[in-house]
């Protein structure tokens, strides 16, 4: 696993035990549907939450969530459609982003609720 692809996976698993600390319940981990990925699904009360994570170690070149672009918001809403027709789901949504920068220095979460409006 390259470094990048090791980092992104330790800041998914930190932003789902976030979440679940929060009272989340976690439905899906990287679910694939239309070639697009989304990182977690969640449940906040009745409401389906679309969570892109976004894991830097620094942030020389902006924060972690100005990496979430128009291509990607589109794609997470392509996610977002396949999984409610697949499961037959009516419910609420939300996307959210949850931004981290980890290193031997700091760990740091930033969760930004509502970050993507359809």
């Amino acid at each position: 696993m390259s470094d990048n692809k090791s980092v992104g996976a330790k800041g998914e698993q930190f932003a789902a035990e976030y979440l679940k600390d929060k009272g989340y319940e976690i439905l899906e981990m990287n679910w694939v549907a239309e070639r697009c990925e989304v990182d977690i699904i969640a449940k906040y009360n009745s409401v389906i939450i679309f969570v892109e994570v976004k894991t830097r170690t620094n942030d020389f070149y902006g924060n972690p969530e100005e990496a979430v672009n128009e291509a990607k918001q589109e794609n997470l809403m392509k996610v977002a459609d396949a999984y409610l027709i697949e499961n037959d789901l009516d419910n609420e949504i939300r996307f959210d982003i949850i931004s981290i920068i980890w290193n031997k220095n700091r760990k740091d979460i930033y969760h930004i609720e509502d970050a993507i409006v359809p």
